[in-house]
């Protein structure tokens, strides 16, 4: 059987008219059509009213009325209450629906609308329509999503002159007492009028609400029953100022238990808690409820102190979506204040950002003067409002630092952008050397390295293979053996030895040789010291970079132009005081590759050194070992994988009379070091400048890409790899996995 079909005739905008009969009518406004069924979500069908209205679909208020019931309305809060509705219909196929801002509500509430019959709404945030009256627009930056927010504590509404302040109210009442002084002050605009009206309620301790509202008149009167203060502002003639033209000044309602609900706006707490923010930028919505209760005796949920904050950062920081429609000027700017720089970006078709791709000519000069030709490619999310992946290319210093040398943001993490981020390094970098990769081998990955950098060579990041390897013997085994076969797993990896290698992998069949077989399935020659050809230098994680991807977490949640901007001034930062800080050293090597060497000294010393043929010496300590010192080569392997001498070459140094440091590699001297910081990164001005009309970038349109944040609290941190294997439950009765003896069911 069929679904049955209703058309809603979705309306905003208009308003309630009383007939003569007690009927209401709707006037004016915006109105779309919309199918619906009993099998339609209210979350689906809210989305679809919101887009259309271009408003926001957490606040949305909506209303109909019932087949042959023209005087009361029905509140829609639920999925059941969207399935009554058209099951209410009968064999009626259409229904007048109305989105309703809570202002607007309330308006015709007081206009002698019936009241609804709906249960209370819970949701109180109200929308603000795009075919409100003017002034209303002019207010939305501060009346958009209005929340009503009931005070922590009841207190009494008391009169202007009663001079009573409550220890919560005392900041409200000493920065907005005034803010209304009487009849004659003017207002720039009805947004200004009702900013005013609604700090000076605050700081007196009443509540109040509109009896008229419109782009003409504001007449507002206190919410206690029979109080007679009220105010009646309108436009001053012939000018476009606001007057106020009557007020009655006093309350008579100071000392009735009235538990007092003021409007707090979400752009009013964000204006409170602006300058706050901008100097703690973590400042926690928890905090922020908590401060606003103190001081302004109003009570805020977490969600409502967390979306404060979001419109309080947006003052700051400017809009998300604008950054967007800077980036052409934005990449313009990179290249021009740093030459030799790139900067790309891609769109769509329908010209919503695809992925910018950012490198800074010091970096790419540092990589290719100093730096090991190793480089680790790795991903982290970003939990912006239109979310998104930044991929990274991380070069390591003569002092084991991390060094930056491109990153791309992108819409997803997907083989056809890792592939694009490889052509654009490529062209980049520009070097002929053959560069050791460390990177994972999925997400394509794997075919994009081989097809663009031909001879390159590719280390399987470690730790997304001990994560493969955990995932896939999950449920097969107990704690204590995943955990073995791990630690044996990154053994078999970091052994320099085919013997050392061996010795690991049998451990792990000694435990299961499923997990024996998936390891030299998985291309050992990709992953294990004992078999590469490429030079690691025993780094063998891609996210060696963790530093930098501090930097991305810390700045993650800025408009992109300004997040790219943030990491540039921390790069520019590095530079600098690493620059500083090697002018310093005395040393031949940097300090960490000047330790290493001590540390190898100390243990030549007690070797002994027999001579051999040509420049092979035999050494001999807890074992016998052969070191070519022509070929620098150790058949210990240290000297090969770390690029210093092992103490075994060192013992043979001492011997011959000659220097270790001609046998350390050149990237860890501090001459080299110093080549890798040589040129700085450039301030870019002018960051959130709009292009000026006429510049070659403003005829290039980008958009936000279609994709934002998804609803809850996001996660602030990347996620790690787990270090530590969970504990599984295990059973003690049949000693199987995934339950306790209580819900085991061997008989």
């Amino acid at each position: 059987m069929t679904t049955r079909k209703v058309i809603a005739i979705c309306q905003s905008g208009g308003e309630f008219v009383t007939d003569k009969d007690g009927s209401l009518s709707y006037s004016g406004g915006d109105a779309y059509a919309i199918d619906i069924d009993q099998q339609t979500n209210l979350s689906d069908f809210k989305s679809e009213m919101a887009e259309m209205f271009n408003c926001n679909v957490s606040t949305m208020i909506i209303k109909y009325f019932l087949p042959g019931n023209k005087k009361t309305l029905i509140t829609v809060s639920k999925d059941k209450d969207l399935q009554r509705m058209v099951s209410f219909l009968g064999d009626v196929n259409t229904v007048d629906v109305f989105v309703m801002s809570e202002e607007g509500a309330a308006r015709n509430n007081n206009s002698n609308m019936p009241g609804s019959r709906s249960s209370r709404t819970t949701v109180s945030e109200a929308v603000v329509p795009v075919v409100a009256p003017i002034d209303v627009i002019v207010d939305a930056v501060h009346c958009i999503d209005q929340l009503e927010v009931d005070v922590a504590n009841d207190v009494s509404a008391r009169s202007i002159c009663s001079g009573g302040n409550d220890d919560n109210h005392r900041k409200a009442a000493q920065q907005w007492e005034n803010t209304i002084t009487g009849v004659g002050q003017r207002f720039n605009s009805f947004s200004e009028f009702r900013e005013a009206l609604h700090k000076y309620s605050i700081a007196h301790g009443f509540a109040y609400k509109y009896k008229k509202n419109d782009s003409h008149r504001v007449t507002v009167k206190c919410k206690c029953q029979g109080c007679p203060w009220r105010i009646y502002a309108s436009r001053l003639s012939t000018t476009q100022l606001i007057c106020i033209k009557k007020m009655h000044y006093n309350h008579t309602c100071e000392g009735s238990a009235v538990k007092a609900g003021y409007r707090a706006t979400r752009g009013w707490v964000g204006s409170i808690i602006k300058e706050k923010l901008k100097d703690s930028p973590n400042y926690k919505p928890k905090d922020i409820a908590d401060d606003i209760k103190r001081e302004y005796g109003i009570q805020l949920n977490y969600s409502q102190a967390w979306r404060a904050k979001e419109i309080a950062r947006e003052q700051l920081q400017g809009s998300y979506k604008e950054a967007y429609t800077q980036l052409p000027f934005f990449c313009e700017k990179i290249k021009e204040t740093n030459p030799g720089s790139f900067a790309t970006f891609t769109t769509k078709e329908d010209s919503s950002f695809h992925r910018l791709f950012v490198a800074f000519h010091a970096s790419i000069s540092g990589f290719q003067l100093g730096c090991r030709p190793l480089i680790f490619l790795d991903r982290t999310p970003l939990n912006s409002k239109y979310q998104g992946e930044l991929l990274a290319a991380t070069a390591v210093d003569g002092n084991d630092g991390i060094f930056p040398i491109a990153f791309a943001v992108v819409d997803t993490e997907t083989e056809d952008n890792w592939c694009w981020f490889l052509q654009e390094l490529k062209l980049a970098i520009s070097t002929s050397e053959q560069i050791t990769f460390v990177a994972d081998f999925q997400n394509g990955l794997k075919s994009s390295l081989s097809d663009i950098f031909e001879k390159c060579y590719h280390s399987y990041c470690l730790r997304h293979l001990a994560e493969k390897l955990n995932k896939d013997l999950k449920g097969q085994f107990s704690h204590e053996a995943r955990r073995f076969m791990i630690n044996d797993f990154y053994a078999a990896a970091y052994a320099p030895k085919l013997d050392t290698f061996e010795r690991s992998i049998e451990n792990i069949k000694g435990i299961s040789p499923e997990a024996y077989d998936w390891v030299i399935q998985s291309e050992p020659e990709h992953w294990a010291n004992a078999f590469f050809s490429g030079a690691t230098y025993n780094l063998l994680s891609s996210n060696f970079g963790q530093q930098f991807y501090s930097w991305v977490s810390e700045a993650h949640e800025l408009p992109i132009t300004q997040m790219i901007d943030a990491l540039r001034g921390k790069m520019m930062e590095t530079i600098y005081t690493r620059r500083v800080e090697s002018n310093q050293w005395i040393t031949k090597l940097t300090p960490s590759k000047e330790e290493l060497l001590q540390k190898e000294t100390l243990v030549a010393r007690s070797l002994q050194v027999l001579f051999s043929e040509g420049s092979r010496f035999e050494v001999r300590g807890e074992s016998v070992d052969i070191v070519d010192i022509d070929n620098w080569d150790c058949s210990c392997k240290g000297w090969q994988l770390t690029g210093v001498p092992c103490c075994h070459a060192i013992a043979v140094f001492e011997c011959v009379g000659r220097s270790p440091y001609d046998y350390c590699s050149r990237y860890f001297t501090v001459e080299n070091y110093q080549l890798t910081y040589a040129e700085s990164i450039h301030p870019v001005p002018n960051v959130d400048r709009p292009p000026v009309q006429g510049e070659s970038t403003a005829l290039v349109m980008v958009t936000p890409p279609p994709t934002k944040r998804p609803p809850g609290r996001p996660k602030i941190k990347q996620v790690e790899s787990i270090d530590i294997i969970k504990r599984q439950l295990q059973c003690s009765k049949c000693k199987g996995l995934g339950h306790n003896r209580k819900t085991c069911k061997v008989s």
